[in-house]
């Protein structure tokens, strides 16, 4: 897939990429294969509607259990503003995401204001490099599997400042746009490669808002898509581990490890960790069922 190079003014001056292939996928799901299942969604309500829809469309019904809200920062988002402006000013040779809702709040912070063509930008995963493309940066490092810990081991080693031709002189800077609550790991993880690393905070995440209705709609239900760790801990506190679906299908390794440390079993995880990916678990699940 390529993504448009420029289309905002913040990518780099290279060719677009194709991105790395995801390893080999679940089978695409049937039309009608999900029909007379309910599965919950634990998005939070914005982000939740392409979920939503891919399983609506195989014939699910869709229990929405918002159990997280993303919310800005406790700064309100004051970081994130000074690190763009750092990004604009050519403080960082590299800019590291690791969510689409980094993403949104970075870019919105850099206000149509390019970076530096020498910038270089690393997205954990493809649904990460989507949002970046999608937004006219064309990310330079996506590794094939969509973790922290990928992101880290394919990250060079910094070298000494100006080094590498064409690039800024930063003495090997990186910033880490990341939530309020992440694995630490991304941060040691550069540090130990030689790079100074910066961090701002773009988003938090929050309990959700949620119906009570919709808690016993869920406890009735067949299945439960996880997209998030946070989602995971949330669900749980809500519906108990009793009260959560018996089929438990998760997004990726991250969120799985969560799930299990909660006391739940994994049905299936997901192979590709994008919501088509997540989609194919839920419906190999449920055919493993019938």
């Amino acid at each position: 897939m390529h993504g448009p190079e420029h289309a905002s003014g913040h990518g780099s001056h290279r060719a677009p990429e194709e991105l790395p292939p995801s390893p080999a996928p679940l089978p695409v799901p049937a039309p009608g294969s999900l029909a007379g299942t309910r599965v919950v969604v634990t998005r939070a309500r914005a982000q939740a509607s392409g979920l939503v829809r891919r399983l609506a469309d195989l014939g699910a019904t869709v229990i929405e259990l918002p159990v997280i809200a993303i919310e800005d920062p406790v700064d309100g988002g004051a970081a994130l503003a000074e690190a763009a402006e750092r990004i604009v000013d050519g403080a960082y040779e590299w800019v590291v995401v690791t969510s689409s809702n980094g993403v949104d709040r970075l870019v919105g912070a850099l206000a149509g204001r390019p970076a530096p063509a020498a910038v270089r930008w690393a997205a954990v995963g493809t649904s990460t490099a989507r949002a970046l493309m999608e937004r006219g940066i064309v990310p330079d490092l996506v590794p094939n599997v969509a973790v922290s810990d990928a992101l880290v081991e394919a990250f060079p080693v910094a070298g000494p400042p100006g080094a590498a031709p064409g690039r800024a002189v930063t003495g090997g800077a990186a910033l880490f746009v990341r939530a309020e609550r992440v694995r630490d790991v991304v941060a040691p993880g550069l540090a130990a490669k030689g790079w100074r690393v910066d961090e701002a905070v773009a988003y938090r995440t929050v309990a959700g808002d949620v119906d009570p209705s919709s808690v016993g709609a869920a406890r009735a239900a067949d299945a439960v898509a996880f997209t998030s760790s946070s989602t995971v801990e949330r669900t749980v506190e809500l519906l108990g581990v009793a009260g959560v679906p018996g089929i438990v299908v998760s997004i990726g390794p991250v969120t799985s490890a969560s799930a299990r440390a909660a006391g739940l079993e994994v049905t299936v995880e997901a192979v590709d960790h994008t919501l088509d990916g997540l989609v194919a678990a839920v419906a190999v699940a449920f055919a493993g069922h019938r």
